[in-house]
């Protein structure tokens, strides 16, 4: 087998667009991309092309954007390209069975957790929810199930206190574009061995809805202070107050000897934030964002919308 393989990256993310960027600066051949279509963004509704699209684009790669691949037409169309491997990365679209048994070896996918643990959709946002201390990137040969193949490679990250979606995101992104090439080099040398997930260790890791992003102000301090890092950057934790949406960015824990107040309750404010009682603890609210404007500290917030904000008044 050639040291060069011809490669069908299938991807839909800027995520993914990390890892096709590491394998046009590599010895392979990307052959082909595909991608989901584009989608209705912003507030003309404007149908904008993913991230791994416009980078195929610049690159004057190929690409397919099927609404499902469960079509004898687009399997014909990926098996005309000869690729000798299809790489996956948050592509977003079930690939079937038919699909999976076109390239010679087959289908790769790169996910975002140290599996089996946080399967699905969103495991860089489940991992920091939970509370996680370590979370990384798995390389699996694909099967027709959920993140459920043979392991290949796992590399691991550690998850800090300050982590936001955003900057794990980008760690996790580096990570999986070394591992990624690892693997093929391994695969490539016949070196690669594979690994059964146990299926006692499975979590799953649930799409992300803006409606959970609402503060619930009956959890605690710290639940609230991971939601506010896991929805960052979307699709950002809010609360409302006299009909209006704020955004919370960045948040603290903090802990008092106060009595214990209602849940919601602003107990005190100051220059360095506005501190909300929860069901244990105390949450302060740093970097927030009104409807329609930039993101600020919480002294330039106050500053403007000051009235809004008094101690004994609740958010919901």
């Amino acid at each position: 087998m050639s040291n060069v393989l011809k490669i069908i990256f299938a991807g839909t993310s800027e995520f993914a667009s990390c890892h096709l960027k590491t394998l046009l600066c590599s010895s392979h051949q990307v052959v082909s991309v595909l991608t989901k279509p584009d989608k209705p963004s912003g507030r003309g509704q404007k149908h904008t092309p993913s991230p791994v699209k416009k980078l195929a684009a610049a690159y004057q790669i190929p690409i397919l954007q099927p609404e499902s691949l469960d079509v004898q037409k687009h399997l014909d169309t990926v098996a005309a390209f000869n690729a000798d491997i299809i790489v996956v990365v948050s592509y977003g679209l079930i690939l079937p069975k038919g699909l999976l048994e076109i390239p010679p070896m087959g289908c790769i996918n790169v996910h975002a957790s140290l599996l089996p643990r946080w399967r699905g959709a969103a495991p860089i946002q489940r991992a920091i929810l939970s509370g996680d201390r370590e979370t990384g990137v798995t390389i699996i040969q694909m099967d027709t199930g959920l993140d459920t193949g043979c392991i290949l490679h796992t590399l691991t990250c550690p998850i800090s206190l300050t982590d936001t979606s955003s900057t794990l995101y980008s760690r996790l992104s580096n990570l999986g574009s070394v591992g990624l090439l690892t693997t093929l080099t391994r695969l490539v040398k016949n070196e690669s061995s594979q690994r059964t997930q146990d299926e006692r260790e499975v979590t799953y890791a649930d799409k992300l809805s803006k409606l959970e992003a609402r503060l619930n102000w009956s959890l605690s301090a710290m639940q609230l202070e991971r939601c506010i890092r896991a929805f960052n950057p979307w699709p950002v934790s809010y609360f409302i107050i006299d009909s209006q949406f704020i955004k919370v960015w960045k948040s603290s824990v903090l802990f008092s000897n106060v009595t214990a107040k209602a849940p919601g309750e602003i107990i005190r404010i100051t220059r360095h934030g506005i501190q909300v009682s929860t069901a244990d603890g105390i949450l302060n609210l740093e970097t927030l964002q009104p409807p329609g404007k930039k993101s600020m500290t919480a002294q330039e917030f106050l500053n403007s919308r000051y009235k809004l904000f008094v101690p004994g008044r609740f958010l919901i």
